[in-house]
Order: C-alpha cells, then sequence, then structure tokens
C-alpha cells in the first residue's frame, strides 16, 4: 500500500518495520527534506537505544520520525538531542503537567515511570553531519503494557484518550523550532532550559557501571551531553556508560 501524503512534509504509513528505517531510506534515494515527517498507527520493529526494541500497540500510540538538516558539526550531536527532548517534554507537559521530566540521556518520564523516548540516527559523510532522523515514541492510549519495566501512558496518567495525530503535529513542530533556534540563537538557552527539566536533579540515585554500584546525587548535564553526578566529588559519564537503578 502507497503511504498517504498530507502535506509535502508529512508522510502516514498504515505499517512499517521501523519509522526512522523508512526515513533513511529515503534519504538514502535523495528524497529527503528537511522536517519531513513520517508517522505510522503500526510499527513492527521500533527501535530503541542499544539495539532495543521500541513495542507499541497498533493505532494506539505514537511512532514518528522527523528527518533533519542539523547545520551543525557532529560533536555537537548532544545539542540535537537536547533540543528534541526539550521539545517534547514541552508539548508532553500540556498533556501530563509539571511533572514531566528528561531523564538522561533521552526518555521522558512522568514521576517514575517511562512515557517516551528518542533515537536519532545520523547520515554522515566524509566530515559533514549531513542529516539527522529524529525517532520517537509516546505511549498515548495504550493501558496494558508486557514485559516493560516501568511503562506509563498519558491515558493511564489523565484518564482520558488524546488524539494521537494532533499529538503528533504538535511535537513535530515544536521539534523544528526548536531546531531552528538552535542554529540561529545557539545552544545555551535551550541548554539551560534542558538541565532545569532534569528527571531526578538534585536528588540522590543510584547508577550502575559494570558491577559498581554508585548512590550519588543528579547535578545536570554538560555541554558535552555527559551525566554530571557527586556529592563532594564531581563525576561524568558518557551515554551508555551507567544504568539508573529505579
Amino acid at each position: 500500500m502507497l503511504p498517504k501524503k498530507s502535506d509535502n512534509l508529512w508522510i502516514e504509513l498504515p505499517s512499517v518495520d521501523s519509522t526512522n528505517n523508512y526515513a533513511m531510506g529515503l534519504i538514502h534515494e535523495g528524497l529527503a527534506q528537511h522536517g519531513l515527517t513520517i508517522r505510522t498507527a503500526h510499527q513492527t520493529k521500533g527501535k530503541g537505544q542499544r539495539g532495543k526494541v521500541w513495542e507499541t500497540e497498533p493505532g494506539a500510540n505514537l511512532s514518528f520520525s522527523i528527518i533533519v538538516k542539523p547545520g551543525l558539526l557532529l560533536s555537537q550531536s548532544f545539542q540535537l538531542l537536547a533540543a528534541t527532548a526539550l521539545a517534547v517534554r514541552d508539548e508532553l507537559e500540556k498533556v501530563l503537567g509539571d511533572e514531566t521530566k528528561i531523564k538522561w540521556p533521552n526518555d521522558l518520564y512522568w514521576r517514575d515511570r517511562k512515557t517516551g523516548g528518542i533515537l536519532i540516527e545520523n547520515v554522515v559523510r566524509g566530515r559533514q553531519w549531513q542529516w539527522a532522523v529524529i525517532g520517537i515514541g509516546i505511549n498515548v492510549n495504550q493501558t496494558k503494557f508486557k514485559g516493560l519495566k516501568n511503562p506509563v501512558s498519558l491515558k493511564q496518567v489523565t484518564g482520558k484518550e488524546t488524539d494521537v495525530l494532533e499529538l503528533a503535529h504538535a511535537i513535530q513542530k515544536t521539534v523544528l523550532i526548536n531546531c531552528d533556534n538552535l542554529q540561529q540563537q545557539g545552544f545555551n538557552r535551550i541548554f539551560e532550559s534542558y538541565n532545569l527539566q532534569l528527571y531526578k536533579l538534585q536528588q540522590s540515585v543510584r547508577l550502575k557501571k559494570g558491577t559498581r554500584i554508585i548512590s550519588t546525587k543528579v547535578n545536570g548535564v554538560n555541554k558535552s551531553g555527559q551525566l554530571v553526578t557527586g556529592n563532594d566529588v564531581e563525576e561524568c559519564f558518557d551515554f551508555g556508560e551507567v544504568e539508573w537503578l529505579l
């Protein structure tokens, strides 16, 4: 079945293995445009971080990908992640309230439960960061989950159905606004706002690094994207270096 297009920058797919994969295909075929968004009602092999699978009930949740031209150096990739996470968080706050936070590095949490995640994949040629595919998954109207540690959906919090397509358009718009602001105004304002909305900021947490269990305090995230923790002595962690123990 051919995809439905609602406009030049929006593609609706009844079903697809992964919207990120579909977006990557468009890039490799030379069909990408900045802001082009691919959404599906049924993602059969959704991607999470480090090879994990994002499982979702068909039609109940939000699975989509936004293609962007970053206009940044690849070394600044955390800036795009921060701009995206802040945009998603700000739109979810309108539904869930101010207990919606960004859990470093790429998740959205309501209280201590996961409501969404972000996966950004890049196309780099030579030294140029040509394209980024921003994959976003949000638990919207699903109420029963299997095999997930601590999920929560918008419906479970509010008791109400949310229009998935309307939410997708709102998030897409805010993500693209933040991307434009990042390119035109720099990272400082987004960086400050990101840290203010950080999950467990200035609170004690337990992290696991290999066999080591670390009891520490979250002080923030630095501009390189490292989690900064510590009480008397600060310690910084890269993406994938530690696991949260919740």
